[in-house]
């Protein structure tokens, strides 16, 4: 401190003021035109990486900025406490805790790193992405951060004389104790993991469950449970073990949606039956909406007690459920119309009774 304290001595006797005061005030200002400098070069660093083709070094450019201010300052303080020799113990403390203070900058630095590869991961620009896969890079981030603070907490607590080895020691016994008490919060978080790793669903996706009676778009996937709203706007909190144990279904990822309907016939149109049935494939080989590659039948297949019988079954191109009902309901209309061109009528049940008139008894 000597030497901050002779560099400041010409300044202080021209000012006319005593030492201590003037190297403090010369600090400060001194860290004060060093937050700006660094705010202003990493400012340029950002400039330039809106330049450059590649996105990683925007990512570097939004961790850097805050940590490197922080670091700064406590450079600052700990000179400022060299300046008062009743501020020594503490000055020795703050000396003592800069390996707690760089261990935490250090994995602040690294959380915003984590996060800035995800956004960059799920950008827009990168182009659209599977749920799957948004839920994949949302998982590992998470747990990438979860990593990052237990082994901050951890070298924290080693810096501070904290025996990490009998913490880990009496954590090995007493997880045993945990376990068992807590064996459902442990369940919710390993299948809240499991979730995560194995990705049968993700944010945003409709899924059901045909064991349960779960059915909505989830909302969030939590550590312990996951919410879910159902389609009559109500939250459903479900716990994660649950989905380790039932079967479910998640329409959002199909890749199409089927129409499989029966159309009947009356028997007096028997003769009309194969040329409606050709018409109706026809029709569905040329529709817009229908997708081609899926599997297309239009067949007579069934003679019933009052009508005859075909069906067809096609796939549409699109998956939403509001557009898949509107090329359902354009589908059925022409289907009727091919019957009613054709001179025929759609059956609806009939029965026949044979009357014998009974001769009267002479």
């Amino acid at each position: 401190m000597e030497s901050i304290l002779s560099f400041v001595l010409p300044l202080s006797d021209y000012l006319g003021t005593p030492a201590v005061p003037t190297a403090l005030v010369s600090l400060l200002l001194l860290g004060a035109v060093a937050h700006v400098l660094i705010r202003k070069l990493v400012q340029k660093l950002g400039s330039f990486a809106d330049t450059t083709a590649a996105r990683w070094d925007d990512v570097v450019y939004y961790a850097i900025s805050p940590p490197a201010e922080w670091a700064m300052w406590i450079c600052v303080l700990y000179l400022s406490l060299g300046l008062f020799e009743q501020a020594q113990s503490l000055r020795m403390g703050l000396l003592h805790l800069a390996d707690t203070g760089a261990i935490l900058l250090i994995g602040w630095l690294l959380h915003r790193v984590s996060a800035g590869i995800e956004a960059e991961l799920l950008a827009d620009h990168r182009g659209p992405k599977g749920s799957d896969d948004r839920a994949s890079i949302n998982a590992v981030a998470r747990l990438a951060r979860i990593t990052i603070w237990v082994l901050v907490v951890l070298m924290v607590m080693q810096s501070l004389g904290v025996s990490v080895s009998g913490l880990l020691a009496f954590g090995g016994v007493g997880g045993i104790a945990v376990g068992f008490a807590a064996k459902d919060l442990l369940a919710n978080f390993l299948g809240g993991v499991s979730i995560y790793l194995d990705r049968p669903f993700a944010v945003g996706d409709w899924i059901r469950s045909p064991d349960r009676n779960i059915e909505g778009t989830v909302e969030e996937i939590g550590l312990r449970m996951t919410r879910i709203r159902t389609f009559d706007q109500r939250p459903l909190y479900v716990p994660n073990s649950t989905f380790s144990s039932v079967s479910l279904e998640n329409p959002s990822r199909m890749t199409n949606r089927r129409i499989y309907e029966t159309v009947g016939v009356r028997y007096e149109d028997a003769a009309k039956v194969a040329d409606i049935v050709k018409a109706v494939h026809t029709m569905l080989l040329e529709h817009p909406d229908i997708a081609q590659d899926r599997t297309l039948i239009v067949n007579f297949n069934h003679m019933g007690p009052s009508s005859l019988d075909f069906f067809f079954y096609t796939f549409t191109k699109t998956t939403n459920w509001v557009e898949y009902h509107s090329i359902k309901e354009n589908v059925l209309l022409k289907v009727l119309e091919i019957v009613a061109a054709h001179g025929a009528e759609v059956a609806f049940p009939t029965q026949t009774i044979h009357h014998t008139p009974i001769e009267p008894s002479e």
